[in-house]
């Protein structure tokens, strides 16, 4: 069963640990982030097949780093078209979607375009 990104309970989960994994560019680039859910329930969110990332992050202050709030958004998203654009239609065949995490300790703002997430 697919999640719903924006059904998520994300207010006031805690952001663990953020990695990009380049392991192997170009045919597994993920990006995953460690969080632990209001109900203290810890996981990981896997962005599957990344294609734009903009994690603008603000370091220096000493507290967890909570989520304000996060959405989803597909195709119709200009973030997404502007990536369809640039690669011409070779990625065509993919659907993207475009991912967003506000953070309230830092004022960061996660930004990802990806095929897909799943969380483990």
């Amino acid at each position: 069963m697919k999640m719903n990104f924006n059904n998520l309970n994300w207010h006031d989960s805690i952001i663990k640990k953020i990695i990009i994994d380049r392991k192997s560019p170009g045919i597994n680039d993920d990006i995953r982030i460690e969080i632990t859910w209001p109900n203290g329930i810890e996981g990981t969110i896997i962005f599957k097949n990344v294609y734009w990332a903009d994690l603008d992050m603000n370091f220096g202050v000493v507290s967890s780093e909570s989520v304000l709030n996060a959405k989803s958004e597909g195709i119709n998203n200009e973030i997404v078209k502007s990536i369809y654009l640039k690669w011409k239609g070779y990625i065509d065949n993919i659907d993207l979607n475009y991912y967003e995490v506000n953070l309230n300790s830092t004022a960061s703002k996660l930004r990802i375009v990806s095929h897909e997430f799943i969380i483990i």
